[in-house]
């Protein structure tokens, strides 16, 4: 699938050079800094040094002084209180936060006072349940916490007060028209709130609750501060933007987990085999620097695999879990799972795939809708994304859900806002919800083909056919010979990379393979690049998945390529390597 490659707008040159020269740093960086907004020397050296004493002061988020009264009053009596989150890795995560935090201040008695409640996915859904509540109504607890959900669940608060349980609620999705009637709401996007960061996590939300209980009890911040993990985790996963206080967040989260990962999640990145190394190399325990695409690709599928296959609980057994022993089993249990769903998802995606290409009618649509009723409920969403990326339209596919109805999950591209589609289509509906590239929906298997009919109508009317072009955008074009290992010590220095602060893509153009370039792996292309036209040394360079442009290569004829500038390490020697990420023909 061709690709538009789009360049950002540049700096003006003058004012790159000025501002390299005022940070003793490349021009190219310096360009990069410029471009993400980062145009003061200050600016710059809180961006490069992350301050964990930069955080904001959690009692700027509205009802915070309330959310810790209520918290220290149910500690004080003695109150039961129920751990209550959401099955995805920020739920999870968010939970094993919170129940360890009152674990260790309440002490060896924790048991009789706390637990932690994560609802099931096929049998009641997203959010505060009714099983949920009536759980907490049965054995007697008197505060219910919800951590990443809460912020719509009205009717599930008004049932809990009216059995005398009280609510705290700790999400980071958008209010809808009323409030739930809870004891506190924390929640930096409300827009009653005034604090100043609006990005933070679910589990970020939690950790501001127990940063503001250490800070008015006076207790060690250590309670805290060795919580960051798991809100690192859960930035990743949940792809929250890494600007701000989640940039500082990830930051020392990441310490921890290369320096002193806990038992859960250390069994974790082992089953994933990213295999330990002893002595430490580079301030980690594990043979390379963990990063946040290692959460993205191999720590946050698995801690979600267990809410898709079996129960979210279990990834909170784990990454509660402190005996090694323990959470080895737990960790190759959910692995287990994730190669089960790995099987699902591939299966799903194959039969779908297949479907739309034998189909004459989805090559006229402008929207793809797909249905079957043996597909798992758990990994609809991934199935989606895979479309999205085969086929490049919005995507929404779906399944039977056990309480009779339907349920899709849809995931949209950049230029369709998928959200306001199904929103057009909610007279169809029992439920949806989400946002602009992604949403989940229910609705009655009567009314399936009105939906998809309705659905593809407001595409066609809402979409042009150049959107369908997926785009690449482009940070700057970079000379080969810019490349250099004081380069790359400073480019790593951006890190951690995520959402708003993206590993930068360059381009480089009228490239020539050296001469020996090869097929690895027997689809990805092994070489190294320099130019046809001057000097310059040449750069190891990696293209995945892109065989097809092999023969033109080897003959060596010119091209450009899009690509991030990477170290890749092979028997225990590191290099700097281009993984190029498009390449075009010079025709």
């Amino acid at each position: 699938m061709s690709k538009r490659w789009i360049l950002k707008k540049q700096p003006e040159q003058a004012v790159i050079e000025e501002f390299a020269n005022k940070l003793s740093l490349e021009k190219p960086l310096a360009a990069l800094l410029l471009s993400r907004g980062i145009d003061t020397a200050n600016a710059a050296a809180d961006f490069f040094n992350p301050d964990i004493n930069k955080l904001h002061d959690p009692f700027l988020m509205k009802n915070m002084d309330i959310a810790v009264e209520r918290l220290s009053k149910a500690i004080m009596n003695n109150e039961k209180i129920l751990v209550y989150g959401d099955y995805d890795v920020d739920g999870t995560t968010a939970v094993a936060l919170l129940y360890t935090f009152l674990s260790e201040i309440i002490g060896l008695d924790h048991k009789k006072f706390i637990e932690y409640y994560v609802p099931d996915r096929y049998t009641e859904g997203y959010g505060i349940s009714d099983k949920g509540i009536e759980y907490c109504r049965d054995n007697n607890f008197k505060l219910l916490i919800s951590l990443d959900c809460g912020i719509k669940a009205n009717d599930k608060v008004d049932v809990a007060n009216s059995y005398g349980i009280d609510v705290i609620i700790c999400d980071h999705h958008l209010e809808g028209e009323v409030l739930p009637n809870a004891v506190a709401i924390l929640d930096p996007k409300c827009s009653q709130c005034n604090y100043p960061y609006k990005e933070l996590s679910g589990c970020g939300v939690g950790l501001k609750l127990i940063q503001a209980y250490c800070q008015k009890f006076d207790l060690p911040d250590q309670l805290w501060l060795s919580k960051l993990d798991l809100v690192a985790i859960s930035i990743a996963s949940d792809i929250v933007a890494i600007t701000g206080e989640n940039r500082i967040l990830a930051y020392y989260g990441l310490i921890i987990i290369n320096r002193f990962p806990r038992m859960g999640v250390k069994s974790i990145i082992e089953q994933a085999n990213i295999k330990i190394q002893y002595p430490p190399k580079e301030n980690t325990i594990f043979n390379r620097q963990i990063q946040i695409s290692d959460l993205v690709f191999f720590v946050g599928p698995r801690i979600n695999a267990a809410g898709r296959i079996n129960t979210g609980r279990e990834s909170v057994k784990l990454l509660i879990c402190e005996d090694e022993d323990k959470s080895f089993d737990i960790g190759k249990n959910i692995n287990t799972h994730n190669d089960t769903r790995r099987e699902l998802d591939k299966k799903a995606t194959e039969e779908a795939i297949n479907l739309i290409l034998a189909s004459e009618e989805f090559n006229h649509r402008k929207s793809i809708v797909l249905y079957n009723p043996l597909w798992n409920k758990g990994i609809i969403g991934i199935v989606a994304s895979r479309l999205v990326e085969e086929f490049y339209k919005p995507v929404i596919v779906i399944t039977d859900s056990p309480e009779g109805l339907v349920t899709g999950s849809a995931r949209s591209i950049k230029e369709f806002n998928i959200y306001n589609g199904i929103d057009h289509c909610s007279d169809l509906l029992e439920h949806f919800g989400g946002h602009k590239f992604a949403a989940g929906l229910s609705l009655k298997k009567e009314n399936l083909d009105i939906f998809i009919d309705k659905f593809e109508q407001y595409v066609c009317q809402n979409i042009n056919d150049d959107d369908f072009i997926p785009e690449i955008e482009v940070d700057m074009e970079l000379d080969l010979n810019d490349i250099s290992n004081n380069f790359m010590s400073n480019l790593k220095r951006f890190a951690p990379f995520g959402p708003e602060n993206m590993a930068p893509v360059f381009i480089s153009k009228s490239v020539v393979e050296e001469g020996n370039g090869k097929i690895v792996g027997d689809k990805h292309i092994k070489m190294r690049l320099l130019y046809r036209s001057r000097s310059s040394q040449p750069v190891d360079a990696i293209a995945f998945n892109q065989k097809r442009h092999f023969d033109y290569i080897a003959n060596q004829k010119d091209f450009d390529i899009l690509y991030h500038v990477e170290e890749n390490t092979w028997n225990n020697v590191t290099n700097i390597q281009l993984n190029i990420k498009d390449i075009r023909i010079n025709m």
